[in-house]
């Protein structure tokens, strides 16, 4: 007599796509992503343009997005990723200063914000919250984006100078924080070394700065401490 072989149920796990220049992030996050029983990694990318071709290919159900990439900006990503399948859910898991990026980043077409060192139950959670159509900030996030929306609430005098700078003069400030020349920004950013100059000039305008020698001090020091106090 034959031993009839039991069908176990399987679930159908979450398809989950990691896009970080660092290849031991994506490491760490795929095998914190793969230990979940409903979460699987179905592909990563260190770059925009490979990202953009690997999700239409590979149709994930979330994409994870850090904000430093190779050869680009991980906002610009997050627009064209919108543009191009507007109910694919986006997470960015970042370690900018979460307090500068967020609103930039929902802007662009994010559903959460998570910084890289939050725990890993954390982590999950943040993942399928924004599967489920939420929006995961953090808590003290949450209260400021909720504060600035009652009226006569006091400003937030704690809020960083570096908001005054629009998304591609930060762009520039960090990549002139961690030490790139002129020329090497414009390749970065796909952009002429006369409009790195200019973007320089609006940098050092906005955050009353005297000369590139204070510029370029004020940004290594920003990217050394993760962000400057307020001013």
């Amino acid at each position: 007599m034959t031993q009839m072989e039991q069908s176990t149920p399987t679930v159908e796990r979450t398809r989950v796509f990691i896009v970080d220049d660092h290849p031991i992030v994506r490491q760490g996050l795929a095998q914190m992503i793969n230990q979940e029983a409903d979460l699987m990694v179905c592909g990563e990318a260190e770059d925009a343009q490979n990202a953009l071709q690997a999700v239409a290919e590979l149709h994930p159900d979330l994409v994870l997005i850090d904000l430093s990439l190779k050869g680009g900006s991980g906002l610009d990503l997050i627009r064209a990723l919108r543009t191009r399948q507007s109910m694919l859910p986006v997470l960015v898991v970042s370690m900018h200063d979460e307090s500068l990026y967020v609103e930039r980043a929902l802007r662009a077409g994010a559903r959460g914000y998570i910084m890289k060192h939050e725990a890993t139950d954390i982590m999950m959670s943040a993942i399928r919250r924004v599967l489920r159509g939420e929006i995961y900030v953090s808590d003290k996030m949450m209260t400021k984006l909720l504060g600035r929306l009652i009226p006569g609430d006091a400003p937030d005098t704690n809020t960083s100078i570096l908001e005054r700078l629009s998304n591609r003069e930060l762009e520039v400030f960090r990549l002139i924080g961690e030490g790139h020349s002129t020329r090497h920004i414009a390749a970065v950013l796909h952009v002429s070394i006369k409009t790195v100059e200019s973007h320089r000039a609006h940098i050092k305008e906005k955050l009353h700065l005297n000369d590139t020698t204070e510029l370029v001090r004020y940004a290594m020091q920003w990217v050394d401490n993760g962000k400057l106090d307020s001013a």
